[in-house]
């Protein structure tokens, strides 16, 4: 048995249930398979199928659904708080779904050849569109002779973001982030593959996580975790790791890469014309900001290419439904006529 408002349940989703939902039970997703999800609730069992309407609106792990009072199927997914998403890979025309009603997220990186401060901008940006606080966590700070040149790196991208560098396989670095895993909160880990997460997880949560060591050749390490999953921790909180991703593409977070880019757009609003694409135009405050060393060249750069990238993306993908939305409706009238023809026989 579990108590909901331990496994992270508020009024939000208790407001979404009506008249209806009679004799319901709310339940926390823990693990998605195909066809199946593992939920954690009061009554409710371990495991159940996913109809092919529950499948088809999308279903992630951290996400509240109501399973039928005779326990035997899942009825709905609640309204999210927020949810990670990006474009799925292969496919540019689908989202994929990473984890849902976060309220903090560990964007994990390391101390090596694997800090790269564009990958970290991304995270910041999916962190931002989901609604939860990003903390940077660098990891294998116990592999290099000091960590301030990363955590200075790590600040610049976002004014108050909090940086913290751990050993991962350390208590220490369970008890310096503690403070964001009490009762009843969510974290979630995202980061690319071989930065350490399941070390992380395995600190945090005592789950278990296979572990892999880091390659001798270029001190990468190797990727481990290849599915979603949610992690009771000590402290009372719940810990959702994703596998890592060597391929983050963005879609649809314009605000959010706003937000992390805040200081540009700061300076942007003091620009002479409101459509000054901080090139050549007289009056760009955003290039005479840059010129006086206040911003850096490169992060206007980066957030340039990101904002096109999430145009373009964002564009496929509301192609795709609208193709999808004229399929549904040519079928319906198919059936229609199809209905109408047979009754006019008979």
């Amino acid at each position: 048995m579990d108590n909901l408002t331990e496994l992270g349940w508020r009024t939000f989703f208790a407001a979404q249930i009506g008249d209806a939902d009679v004799g319901a039970v709310p339940a926390r997703v823990l693990a998605v398979h195909r066809g199946r999800v593992e939920l954690a609730g009061d009554g409710v069992p371990a495991s159940l199928p996913l109809t092919p309407r529950v499948a088809e609106a999308g279903v992630a792990v951290g996400d509240w659904v109501l399973v039928a009072s005779a326990g035997d199927r899942v009825l709905r997914t609640l309204n999210r708080v927020g949810a990670f998403r990006r474009k799925a890979p292969g496919d540019p025309a689908v989202y994929q779904w990473l984890a849902a009603n976060v309220d903090t997220v560990f964007v994990v990186t390391s101390a090596n050849r694997d800090f790269n401060v564009a990958r970290l901008e991304r995270y910041l940006a999916l962190a931002h569109d989901a609604g939860a606080w990003p903390v940077v966590v660098i990891t294998k700070a116990d592999c290099v002779d000091s960590v301030d040149e990363y955590v200075a790196a790590a600040r610049k991208l976002s004014t108050g973001l909090v940086v913290e560098a751990v050993d991962a396989r350390s208590a220490e670095a369970a008890a310096r982030l503690a403070p964001w895993a009490g009762p009843g909160q969510t974290v979630a880990l995202l980061g690319s593959s071989g930065v350490g997460k399941s070390t992380l997880v395995n600190t945090l949560s005592a789950a278990g996580q296979a572990t892999q060591s880091v390659r001798d050749d270029d001190q990468r390490g190797r990727h481990t975790t290849t599915s979603r999953s949610m992690h009771r921790l000590p402290a009372g909180g719940w810990l959702i790791d994703t596998p890592g991703m060597r391929e983050l593409q963005l879609a649809d977070v314009a605000a959010a890469l706003d937000d992390v880019f805040a200081e540009i757009q700061a300076a942007a609003r003091e620009c002479r014309f409101g459509d000054c694409l901080h090139e050549n135009e007289p009056g760009c405050a955003v290039r005479a900001a840059i010129e006086a060393g206040v911003l850096d060249a490169g992060r206007l750069d980066r957030y340039r290419k990101l904002q096109a990238e999430d145009r373009r993306n964002a564009a496929t993908v509301a192609e795709r439904h609208r193709r999808d939305r004229d399929f549904g409706r040519l079928y319906k009238s198919v059936m229609k006529d199809k209905k109408r023809r047979r009754h006019g026989e008979h």
